[in-house]
């Protein structure tokens, strides 16, 4: 008859149960190389894949982990070519759209960007990458504190987050080098035209629901020049009653 001591068959519990859980959900250093892995493919397959060239677009998306900006549930589909949901009706937008977003804006690092639509924060994370000084507006306020609990996490603690009504901008802190807006009004707001700095940008989509076009607004001399982007499909840009603008 083989005999254990007991201390060595707690230690083989132990043994199995670590291989165990290993197996069901991963090595912690597995899982992180999994969404690193995830990433790069992302990178190469949607983004440089398409037409996105911008080097410094793609170092942030190589950078930032999309998957800590979606709920858990949800990590494993976080690298997709998709929009995912995030509750409260809003989503985060699928990363071709955030990278072509960050791309037509061309940010120069120090640059003053205002970003309509904190959601999640992955897009507020992404400009801050690009070394921007970030202001947001989240009109739904649980997303917005989730968004600020997220960014502060993984060390973004230098974005500006504001609970509040985007269309109406952020006028204590204008004029923005550039203005991103992720909600689509049926016009574009002319509290944002005004807040946007000489030479500054604009990308927002615009348009009914089910008919929207992502637009590029440049102040030149005081005035607003427009060229579309493409068509796109975002929520409606809507005020506190729920009133889409």
């Amino acid at each position: 008859m083989i005999r254990f001591s007991t201390g060595k068959i707690l230690r083989t519990h132990l043994w199995l149960a670590v291989l165990f859980t290993i197996a069901w959900h991963g090595a912690p250093g597995a899982v992180a190389m999994d969404f690193q892995h995830q990433r790069h493919l992302m990178v190469q397959h949607q983004l440089r894949g398409r037409d996105i060239v911008d080097d410094r677009v793609l170092r942030a998306m190589a950078l930032v982990p999309r998957h800590r900006f979606v709920p858990s549930k949800l990590q494993q589909m976080a690298y997709g070519d998709s929009p995912l949901p995030i509750g409260h009706g809003q989503t985060i937008s699928q990363p071709y759209i955030v990278a072509l977003m960050s791309q037509v804006l061309a940010i120069q690092a120090g640059e003053r960007v205002l970003e309509i639509g904190t959601g999640s924060g992955y897009q507020a994370a992404v400009l801050a990458a690009m070394d921007a000084r970030v202001f947001s507006i989240e009109i739904v306020a649980e997303l917005g504190r989730q968004a600020e609990a997220t960014l502060d996490s993984l060390g973004y603690d230098a974005i500006q987050l504001k609970i509040g009504d985007g269309y109406k901008g952020w006028p204590e802190h204008a004029p923005f080098d550039a203005i991103i807006v992720t909600c689509a009004p049926t016009k574009v707001p002319q509290p944002l035209k005004e807040q946007l700095a000489e030479g500054g940008r604009m990308v927002i989509p615009v348009g009914a629901k089910h008919h929207q076009q992502l637009v590029l607004l440049i102040k030149e001399q005081g005035e607003v020049r427009r060229e579309k982007v493409v068509d796109v499909r975002f929520v409606p840009m809507v005020n506190k009653d729920g009133k889409v603008y």
